[in-house]
């Protein structure tokens, strides 16, 4: 499935777009997703991005990267992979205006999977890693 149609699928993820989460990637078991960081929005009272921003990010790239299989064949009223559970670490605060984050799997079995959320900002700095895993439902 092309870009697009992935966007368009997730379009209808409510609290994905209000967040202003954009997917630049995404494919079988990995995506890439990235938010504008905007001070008015996503700056807590010191003056630095909310930790919540982080999370929704690297949450929404687990989404993608996840679900993608569903997806492309066209079974997403069938299956859904959820969060089962999430950890993450902040190393440092982003400096540059945009987060990015990689999901990619590490383990995938028929219901549970596990996944890594690299979260870095547009100069490199490494932000956040999430350690993710997932359960697959039946619809």
């Amino acid at each position: 499935m092309d870009i697009q149609g992935i966007r368009d699928y997730f379009y209808g993820d409510r609290y994905l777009t209000m967040t202003g989460v954009i997917i630049e990637e995404a494919e079988d078991g990995r995506s890439v997703c990235r938010v504008e960081i905007e001070p008015d929005k996503h700056f807590n009272k010191g003056g630095i991005v909310q930790g919540g921003v982080t999370y929704t990010l690297a949450d929404c790239a687990f989404a993608v990267a996840s679900n993608y299989r569903f997806i492309d064949r066209g079974e997403t009223d069938k299956f859904l992979t959820v969060s089962q559970s999430a950890s993450i670490t902040y190393f440092r605060p982003p400096k540059g205006k945009s987060l990015i984050c990689e999901a990619k799997a590490i383990s995938r079995g028929r219901v549970t999977s596990v996944y890594r959320m690299e979260v870095r900002d547009e100069k490199g700095t490494d932000v956040a890693l999430m350690i993710g895993h997932g359960y697959t439902i039946v619809l």
